[in-house]
């Protein structure tokens, strides 16, 4: 029972000064308990509509994304930068990605897959999965009437094909072409398109002109045959490596007839190329220029073009400009550019920084995989990333990377369904049609379970807040 000169005396304070707060005991409880008084916040999704992704670390709320879905509200354009070093889950994520992509009725697909084992590329069992034949560009297959694209196809302009040419011209050299050699091939390749008419101009009749150009070619300039001849020398010499050298057959002659490019996923497969030879970009700047002119068109159709080892493209200055023109093109007609990369540093520190800078501004999205601290940092700088996700991309474990889309910044972790794994993980599916959960590498099941127990610890989270509400009510 309370003193009464206690209770005389808080009556009269609180006559004075208004009522004072009561002093309430200390109660003893667990952060378990307590949780339920601070309610869950999250910063905003992308919303609901669009491909599942897997779920936001920090809420556990499911990550939706699209970049058609977005693009013109939350994305100024559609393309998408993919960074991390090999083993994190990049890969995955691609596959995934294009899967539940190809759901979607109006989507369509085109992926360059460099990378692959047991002699075919990364993407065969996806494209066997979709009854789809990859194009495979092998030299040695090419000679025994393997795949052919034609840099002088029809139906590519007449303007590409020169582009084209020269393209591949100025990677091979390391250089660009100066005014005479570049006049040379000009009027070599006018020539041929002028007097061949019966069947496709190919690679081997501009060699020839090369070599032999004719009088009127000189006349047209008032300078001497031999002088034409040497400017078309160098030109000649590159071009041969197209016709007789370690690149024959895949570009000198007609294009394969029967080269589906109504499918839903058309897969190139590259994997039988040196990746560290020129004749990667090379490729790279041929199969982007006739997908230009073949297959991107005005029919409303959403198109994806996925490259990996995309730093062939972005790290040669004439394959880059041939790559950022399309870009610009394609966003007008519905396509995506998915450029995978393992360091930024790749692109940025190289000859081609300037058309680097061009195309990575316009990918408003990024999704970065760890990395080691000093290229976290160096990768933060480059696409303006914040502190937090700069300071927590080193410590990310495999599947999980930060997302920046369009400045919304969230930490993302990629979930694989089990319908999914045996295409995803290729390196075992490609030995084994299927395997036990016990079989999963470490790292794999490490995450998945990451993500169960997030999964659950949300949903305890939920029943101890409804409780609270009826005990409140």
């Amino acid at each position: 029972m309370r003193d009464p000169l206690s209770v005389l005396t808080e009556s009269f304070t609180s006559f004075l000064f208004g009522k004072v707060e009561t002093t309430r005991s200390p109660v003893r409880t667990s952060t378990g308990q307590a949780q339920a008084v601070y309610l869950p916040t999250a910063a905003p999704g992308l919303g609901d509509s669009g491909v599942i992704i897997g779920r936001e670390v920090y809420s556990g709320k499911g990550y939706v994304y699209d970049p058609f879905q977005l693009y013109g509200q939350q994305l100024p354009a559609p393309h998408w930068l993919v960074l991390g070093e090999s083993g994190n889950g990049k890969s995955a994520l691609e596959k995934t990605y294009v899967l539940r992509q190809l759901r979607f009725r109006d989507r369509q697909v085109v992926v360059l897959d460099a990378q692959g084992e047991d002699g075919v590329g990364e993407w065969n069992l996806i494209a066997q999965e979709l009854g789809i034949t990859p194009i495979r560009l092998d030299p040695r297959a090419a000679l025994d009437d393997g795949i052919r694209l034609n840099p002088l196809d029809p139906s590519i302009t007449t303007t590409g094909q020169l582009a084209l040419l020269r393209t591949i011209i100025e990677v091979a050299l390391g250089h660009g072409l100066d005014e005479r050699a570049g006049f040379a091939l000009k009027v070599a390749h006018a020539y041929v398109n002028e007097t061949i008419g019966d069947r496709q101009p190919v690679l081997t009749d501009i060699v020839d002109q090369l070599r032999h150009p004719k009088p009127a070619s000189a006349a047209a300039m008032n300078v001497d045959i031999d002088d034409v001849r040497a400017w078309g020398l160098d030109v000649a010499l590159v071009l041969d490596r197209l016709v007789d050298g370690d690149l024959r057959g895949m570009f000198d002659g007609p294009t394969t007839i029967g080269i589906d490019l109504d499918a839903p996923l058309i897969v190139f497969d590259l994997s039988h190329i040196d990746r560290n030879s020129i004749a990667m970009p090379i490729l790279m700047a041929i199969v982007g220029v006739w997908l230009e002119h073949t297959w991107i068109r005005p029919d409303r159709k959403k198109r994806i073009f996925l490259v990996e080892e995309a730093w062939h493209i972005i790290n040669s200055p004439f394959v880059a400009q041939l790559f950022q023109r399309l870009l610009k093109f394609g966003r007008r007609l519905g396509l995506s550019f998915v450029a995978v990369v393992h360091h930024l540093s790749d692109v940025v520190d190289g000859a081609a920084a300037r058309e680097a800078a061009a195309i990575l501004k316009m990918a408003s999205t990024r999704t970065i995989y760890a990395q080691k601290a000093d290229e976290a940092r160096a990768t933060g700088r480059v696409l303006g990333l914040p502190r937090w996700a700069v300071e927590i991309i080193p410590t990310l474990t495999p599947g999980i990377a930060v997302w920046d889309v369009n400045g919304n910044v969230q930490v993302v972790k990629h979930l694989v369904t089990e319908a999914e794994r045996p295409l995803v993980y290729t390196d075992r599916a490609m030995t084994e049609s299927a395997l036990p959960e016990s079989a999963l590498p470490e790292d794999v099941r490490a995450a998945e379970q990451e993500a169960e127990e997030r999964a659950a610890f949300i949903e305890r989270q939920q029943r101890r807040l409804d409780s609270s509400e009826s005990t409140v009510a």
